[in-house]
């Protein structure tokens, strides 16, 4: 059965569409899916992301102990800075995507998406390390578009300019309308944007304050719909669709967090194994139709099956074109590829195209512009 959020009472006096996000209660559609699409990308939308799995790892070596699990050298983190990266299984395939944030060498923050996250460090933390899951105590908002940082500055007097508050960092420091937060500066959308971790008892406040003072500057509570076209946009992956316990980090996109030469850490042998085996790549493909119906559809070469389109959707970017994250070989992932999907029976023509189409080099979100 599905879980409720902190925030879903407020959620639900918006809106009866509802999905199951890694077990809990998510708003597919709160107001109109291109509205809410809108309002990320011209001013802000705020979503819940309470569902996200939060790990406290603490203890003497708490940061080599996370290093020898996940696929990234985070020992080259400094204090206050986020790393995305892979966690796979002794075998080298994909547990979850993820983030590990340092507080301290012995003070870890950990956010996935998988219940297998907690129940793999609590298992393999060695005597002296504390793993502590922190998911419903501290609920989770996201808040995206290229004026999310004006409409929080004008909530805090902690500082939050590109200077202070880079890209891929977070504060503990700052209080938003007068709440203590958790705030890391990263996102989901490739828009400038942030997430707002917050002790539980204080959730409707922040939640509360945040749409009375910014509603009037734009900003929209947005769903999953919504959010599904900017994920495939900006070509974002999501566990259960993009990869499974089957999938190595090299077909998901995911291969450049693995470092090799750190030494040895969980799944390295498989992962090694999968490097050269593994030949699918995650790609983008646009096709003359078929929407969301595309979604799972098989992938064609001059007659020959090459992979499959993951999710597909009708991209506002591309003016309402089909537009998906797709498997497809490496030598094929090559921009003008012609490809054939075939969508409920029906040969559908398309092509691959630049990966992702919004947002490559994630300017917008890193402020570079």
């Amino acid at each position: 059965m599905s879980i409720e959020t902190t925030f879903y009472p407020r959620l639900q006096a918006m809106t009866d569409q509802w999905m199951d996000l890694f077990g809990y209660w998510a708003p597919a559609v709160v107001s109109d899916t291109l509205e809410e699409y809108r309002a990320c990308r011209e001013a802000a939308a705020l979503m819940d992301f309470t569902m996200l799995r939060k790990v406290d790892i603490t203890g003497p070596g708490a940061l080599a102990f996370v290093n020898g699990i996940v696929t990234r050298d985070v020992s080259k983190l400094g204090v206050g800075q986020i790393g995305y990266g892979a966690l796979c299984d002794e075998n080298g395939k994909m547990i979850d995507d993820c983030t590990v944030m340092v507080r301290s060498a012995d003070d870890i923050r950990f956010c996935g998406a998988n219940d297998r996250d907690y129940h793999l460090f609590h298992e393999l933390a060695p005597e002296g390390i504390a793993v502590t899951e922190i998911t419903d105590a501290t609920p989770h908002l996201c808040l995206q578009g290229p004026l999310s940082r004006e409409m929080l500055q004008s909530l805090t007097a902690s500082d939050l300019s590109n200077a202070a508050f880079p890209y891929y960092t977070f504060r503990e420091d700052v209080e938003i309308a007068g709440v203590p937060v958790f705030m890391t500066r990263l996102g989901y959308t490739a828009e400038l944007g942030y997430e707002l971790w917050v002790d539980r008892e204080h959730a409707l406040e922040l939640w509360d304050a945040l749409l009375r003072e910014l509603t009037p500057l734009g900003m929209k509570v947005i769903g999953m719909d919504a959010l599904d076209l900017f994920r495939i946009e900006g070509g974002f992956i999501i566990g259960g669709v993009e990869y499974d316990p089957t999938v190595s980090p090299y077909e998901c996109a995911l291969g450049w967090s693995v470092d090799l030469e750190k030494g040895d850490f969980q799944g390295r042998e498989g992962i090694v194994r999968d490097r050269d085996a593994t030949t699918l790549r995650l790609g983008s493909v646009m096709l003359d139709s078929g929407g969301a119906a595309a979604s799972g559809a098989p992938l064609f070469v001059d007659g020959v099956e090459v992979g499959l389109v993951t999710q597909a959707v009708e991209s506002p970017f591309l003016g309402g074109q089909t537009l998906g994250l797709a498997k497809i070989p490496l030598a094929l992932k090559v921009p003008g590829t012609k490809v054939v999907a075939r969508v409920d029976g029906e040969d559908v023509p398309g092509e691959v195209v630049e990966h992702p189409v919004y947002e490559k080099q994630r300017r917008k979100a890193k402020e570079l512009a």
